[in-house]
């Protein structure tokens, strides 16, 4: 291990060094007949995106910055219109997906998620209470857009507006509810319920259609006197059809990141799932019935049944989360109200009557089956190279860790629906690194992850922070002599974090988000930032840009 990588591993603990000296980092970045994966880019056989660029520095500009040869183009930005009904792009854009329209890398449709609101939506917000036009503006610019996208005869990426497909999802939009919590006494016995918010990152499905994770939900539904309980779960969408709108309840409910799907070896569906909160767990949903590819859609089916299980990273298993399991732990006369679950004994028991319980209240289960709690556990991508897992853990300075890291599983036998598993800290954030605080991830064609940070608007160029002046992209190659070095691609504006990386098929276009440009303002006359810095515009917009110029060779 040569001296950059050894520092890499310092702060993050004796099991980040156990980890890297039992040598668990020797699988290559090359193309396999591994499981397939819902990796967009798996099997395209592409060529090589990353390698042809030069770094670029942290920057404190007001600005998207990229490297020489590059450029964007905004698609979309909040408050745009979207179709012909006048509907408007959301706010705080995240996570993207492109999807191709009939096999197009130049025309398809973008779903693109949207977080949160703040000030530029909402307007000030007095003693601390929304007004009720402040809460139709909240659920509104909250949960989703798809738009369609196209490259015209210059190479410039535009929305078009006249899409038959472009809507609006969001909080006023209706779901289906699917698996063991539909229809319970802790949903009010809710079938089908209101709205989507608070949506973070996502992943694509194996019969191509979007998934979108519900994350930080809790104030907005208090604010629109919402049932709390009917939000916090992975919700699936069709791009093409605007009628399929589920929410899947056996994936559990939690501050939800994202989704990676992928195949075990006997066919079944894997989902891994972060829960972006500190001192919180990493869960895997495997499925009970096989996928079988003729069924398209029909396999969303495949998500309401199955088995959900968290994560102990020191006995290195999969804990599965059942109503027996909870059931037993409960019953034991030793039992202890563990740290992370609210009220006594009596109460937690009284909480948990059935699977539905058990997924509703899926961080306090995690906590009574010894799940191991994490440093903010966010985007989970599975290499379609190796099989190998890779989680970005953000950050968490109750425990000292404030830039973070990147863990990396190996689940036995290379099978994703396996009980037992492996692991190494794959790189740390930090000044050895260049990067603090990763987020979102994403896979090239030559197995590099592209991968954005997310330090809080409040603390950039401050403290530790200040060497990495505004959050930015970085591509880490996962193999060969630059394993484990992270260049960086895209310095975001000003108090902005960029999410959402995701290719077009050729890998010819970068789809981007830059999210919560001139998040501290609190004076509308004065905005920390006017990014895109459209003329006459006197407020920060949010949005998704397409970056191209990669020199595929």
């Amino acid at each position: 291990m040569d001296r950059r990588t050894f520092l890499s591993y310092l702060g993050t603990g004796a099991a980040a060094l156990a980890a890297a000296s039992a040598g668990l980092g020797t699988l290559e970045g090359k193309a396999s007949a591994m499981s397939p994966t819902a990796d967009h880019l798996f099997g395209y056989g592409t060529n090589k995106v990353s390698g042809f660029f030069e770094p670029i520095e942290a920057s404190k500009e007001d600005a998207l910055v990229l490297p020489a040869g590059y450029k964007y183009d905004v698609v979309a930005a909040f408050d745009d219109i979207i179709n012909p009904a006048g509907d408007k792009f959301g706010q705080n854009s995240d996570y993207n997906a492109y999807f191709p329209i009939e096999g197009s890398n130049t025309r398809g449709l973008l779903v693109n998620n949207h977080e949160a609101t703040n000030i530029f939506a909402l307007g000030p917000v007095k003693d601390g209470k929304l007004t009720q036009q402040q809460v139709n503006n909240d659920l509104y610019y909250q949960g989703m857009s798809v738009i369609e996208v196209f490259q015209d005869g210059t190479g410039t990426w535009k929305m078009d507006v006249t899409s038959k497909h472009a809507r609006r999802i969001n909080g006023f939009s209706q779901f289906e509810l699917t698996g063991p919590a539909k229809g319970i006494k802790a949903l009010k016995g809710a079938s089908k319920v209101q709205g989507t918010f608070a949506n973070c990152s996502g992943g694509v499905t194996l019969w191509n259609t979007a998934m979108s994770c519900e994350e930080n939900f809790s104030e907005t539904a208090e604010a629109a006197g919402l049932e709390q309980t009917h939000y916090g779960w992975v919700v699936e969408i069709d791009p093409f059809d605007g009628s399929f709108l589920r929410k899947h309840t056996a994936l559990g409910r939690f501050n939800h990141e994202n989704t990676a799907m992928g195949l075990a070896k006997d066919g079944r569906v894997v989902v891994y799932m972060g829960d972006d909160k500190k001192d919180a767990c990493v869960y895997k949903f495997v499925s009970s019935g096989k996928y079988v590819p003729e069924r398209g859609r029909a396999n969303s089916d495949l998500l309401a049944e199955g088995t959900l299980y968290v994560a102990n990273l020191k006995s290195g298993k999969w804990i599965a989360m059942t109503y027996d399991a909870v059931s037993k732990a409960l019953s034991d006369e030793k039992f202890k109200v563990p740290s992370g679950v609210d009220g006594k004994k009596e109460d937690v028991i009284k909480k948990f009557k059935s699977q539905g319980d058990v997924v509703t209240y899926c961080h306090e289960a995690a906590m009574i089956l010894g799940g191991m709690p994490t440093d903010r556990p966010e985007d989970i991508e599975i290499s379609p190279f190796d099989n190998t897992v890779f989680i970005c853990h953000t950050n968490n300075d109750s425990h000292g860790n404030v830039h973070g890291h990147i863990t990396r599983i190996f689940e036995k036998d290379n099978d994703l629906g396996g009980t037992e598993f492996d692991f190494e800290i794959f790189v740390a954030g930090g000044r050895q690194s260049g990067f603090s605080s990763p987020d979102n991830l994403a896979f090239d064609s030559n197995g590099n992850l592209w991968v954005v940070t997310d330090i809080s608007s409040s603390s950039h160029n401050k403290g530790v922070y200040q060497s990495f002046m505004n959050n930015g992209l970085f591509v880490i190659p996962t193999a060969g002599p630059s394993k484990g070095v992270a260049m960086q691609f895209a310095s975001g504006p000003v108090e902005s974090e960029l999410t959402g990386p995701f290719f077009t098929p050729d890998e010819r276009t970068l789809f981007l988000s830059v999210q919560h440009p001139g998040e501290e303002t609190d004076d509308l006359n004065k905005p920390s930032s006017l990014w895109p810095h459209r003329p006459g515009d006197t407020k920060p917009r949010c949005g998704v840009v397409a970056i191209s110029g990669f020199k595929l060779g």
